[in-house]
C-alpha cells in the first residue's frame, strides 16, 4: 500500500518506519526543514542540542529498542542524577529517603502522607477511574491541606496554570508512575541515559535509516488540505496546488490542525479536535560560564520566579558536549493564548536572567554566553476530566484518513519512549491483516488485536 504520513516528529518517523519494514510505501511530509518534531536540535551560541530537554530512562524499552536499531543504543550514556526543591527562597536536596526526611518545608506527618500518595499512586492499576476525579480533590484527599498548598498545588499551577482545576488525577497518576517505574529499574535509584551528540545525532541517524529504507521524505512541505472520496481515495492538497493520491493518510499533527487540514470530518470530529485543551510552553536554552547546582531538574514552588523549573542538562550530559560549558534550560508552560508568547526575547532574557540571580547568589549574568527562546503554542493536550472518552477516534469519517496524535496517549505522559509506543500500537490498525513488521532479530506478524486506543 501507499501511505502519506504527515508530520515528521518521532511519532511520524516511527510509524514510516514500521509501516516501510512491512513492505509499504510510504511518503513522509514534514512543514519544518527537517525532520524531528518536538525533538528537533538547534543551535545556542555555539552549542548544538537538544532543543527542549529530552531523557531517556532505564524503563523506556520502546525507545530504547528504536534507538538500537537504528545503531545508537549501545553507545548510550547512563548516570545517576540528583532532584533539586527550591521553596521559600531556599534551595533544598531531594535526592534520597533521608533528604526527603531532612525536608524542613514539612512537617513529619506531612512527608508521611506525601510519600504515602507517591506510593499509593504507584500502585493505581484503574486509571480511567482517576479521570472522574479532580487532581486538587485527589491529592488534597491523599496527601492533606498542607502537604497539597506548600508542595502540590504550586507544582500543578507550574507545569498547569489555572487549568489545574480542570484537569483530572490521571494526569499526577500519570507523572508518578513514569518515574516510580524508572527508579524501580534503576535500583533506587535515578538513572538518566542521552546519546553523545544529542539528538541532532539520533535525527540524523534516523532519517538516514528511513531513506535507506524507502522512505521518501520531503521536507518544507505544508499540506493544506486532505480529502477522501467514497470509493476510498484519498488525496493530500499541497501549498503550490498540487494534489496527490495516496491509499491512506495518517495526520500525525496536533488535534486543531488535523481540524483545519481535514474540512469534510464531521461536526462531531471537528469538535472533538477543537474541544481538547492543549497546554504550550515557551522554553529559554541558556549556556553559562559555570554550573548553577548539582541537580538536574530543580523544581520551583516559589510563585515569584517566572519559569516552571531548571533543567540543568550538564549534569547529567558530558560538560565537553557544551564546550566546557553548562546548559541549563527554564521551560515555562502555558496556554495557547497567553501573552508570554508575544513578549520580546529581550524581555523574557531579563525577567528570566534577573530570577537565576536570586535564586543562586553565586550566579551573575556575567557568566551568560547565549541565551534562545523556543515559543511552542501545542505541546500536551490537558488530562481534563473524562478525557478518554472525548478523544476523537483514530480511524476517522473519511476513508483512508487517519488521525494519530499524542493527544491518544491517555495512560502515560508525554514522552519519547510513550510517543514511540504509540506509533506502534497505531500500525496495527494501519496494517492490512497478515502484513509483518520486520525487527532487528525477529518478524512480528500484524494479527489486528483490538486496539488500546480510542
Amino acid at each position: 500500500m501507499n501511505y502519506g504520513i504527515i508530520g515528521g516528529g518521532i511519532l511520524g518517523m516511527t510509524i514510516a518506519h514500521r509501516l516501510t519494514q512491512a513492505g509499504n510505501q510510504v511518503t513522509l511530509m514534514e512543514a519544518a526543514p527537517h525532520l524531528g518534531g518536538l525533538a528537533d536540535a538547534w543551535q545556542v551560541g555555539d552549542v548544538t542540542w537538544d532543543r527542549h530537554y529530552h531523557v531517556t530512562l532505564l524503563s523506556d524499552l520502546h525507545w530504547r529498542k528504536l534507538l538500537g536499531e537504528i545503531g545508537l543504543e549501545s553507545g548510550m550514556k547512563w548516570v545517576e542524577t540528583k532532584t533539586g526543591f527550591y521553596t521559600d527562597g531556599e534551595l533544598y536536596s531531594m535526592s534520597n529517603n533521608v533528604e526527603f526526611l531532612k525536608f524542613p518545608p514539612l512537617g513529619l506527618l506531612d512527608k508521611f502522607r506525601l510519600g504515602g500518595t507517591i506510593f499509593y499512586a504507584s500502585k493505581v492499576k484503574n486509571w480511567q477511574k482517576l479521570e472522574q476525579t479532580p487532581v486538587a480533590d485527589w491529592l488534597r484527599k491523599l496527601s492533606g491541606k498542607r502537604t497539597f498548598e506548600k508542595i502540590w498545588l504550586p507544582l500543578l499551577r507550574a507545569k498547569l496554570g489555572e487549568n489545574y482545576s480542570k484537569t483530572s488525577a490521571a494526569f499526577i497518576w500519570a507523572t508518578i508512575a513514569r518515574m516510580y517505574a524508572a527508579r524501580r529499574t534503576g535500583l533506587k535509584k535515578e538513572m538518566f541515559g542521552y546519546v553523545p551528540g544529542g539528538y541532532s545525532k539520533i535525527l540524523k541517524r534516523f532519517t538516514s535509516h528511513l531513506a535507506d529504507e524507502g522512505v521518501e521524505i520531503r521536507t518544507g512541505f505544508a499540506p493544506t488540505r486532505v480529502t477522501a472520496t467514497p470509493d476510498g481515495s484519498t488525496f493530500v492538497e499541497g501549498p503550490n496546488g498540487s494534489r496527490e493520491q495516496f491509499d491512506q493518510v495518517v495526520l500525525t499533527t496536533p488535534s486543531p490542525v488535523i481540524s483545519k487540514l481535514c474540512p469534510d470530518l464531521t461536526d462531531d470530529e471537528h469538535e472533538r479536535h477543537n474541544g481538547l485543551q492543549y497546554q504550550g510552553i515557551v522554553c529559554a536554552s541558556a549556556v553559562l560560564k559555570k554550573p548553577l547546582a548539582q541537580y538536574y531538574v530543580t523544581n520551583i514552588t516559589d510563585d515569584w520566579v517566572p519559569f516552571t523549573a531548571v533543567i540543568e542538562m550538564s549534569t547529567l550530559v558530558d560538560r565537553e558536549e557544551f564546550g566546557g560549558n553548562s546548559l541549563v534550560y527554564l521551560p515555562k508552560y502555558v496556554s495557547p493564548n497567553d501573552p508570554l508568547f508575544e513578549e520580546s526575547d529581550e524581555s523574557i532574557q531579563e525577567r528570566f536572567v534577573a530570577a537565576l540571580e536570586k535564586m543562586y547568589p553565586h550566579f551573575s549574568r556575567e557568566d551568560l554566553i547565549s541565551f534562545k527562546i523556543s515559543r511552542l503554542r501545542h505541546v500536551v493536550s490537558l488530562s481534563t476530566l473524562n478525557y478518554s472518552a472525548s478523544l476523537p477516534p483514530m480511524k476517522t469519517s473519511l476513508p483512508g484518513v487517519f488521525a494519530v496524535n499524542s493527544a491518544q496517549i491517555t495512560n502515560a505522559t508525554l514522552n519519547v519512549n510513550d510517543t514511540v509506543k504509540l506509533g506502534e500500537d497505531a500500525v496495527r490498525t494501519l496494517l492490512l491483516p497478515g502484513q509483518a513488521v520486520r525487527g532487528r532479530n525477529s518478524l512480528s506478524t500484524i494479527d489486528h488485536q483490538p486496539s488500546t486506543l480510542p
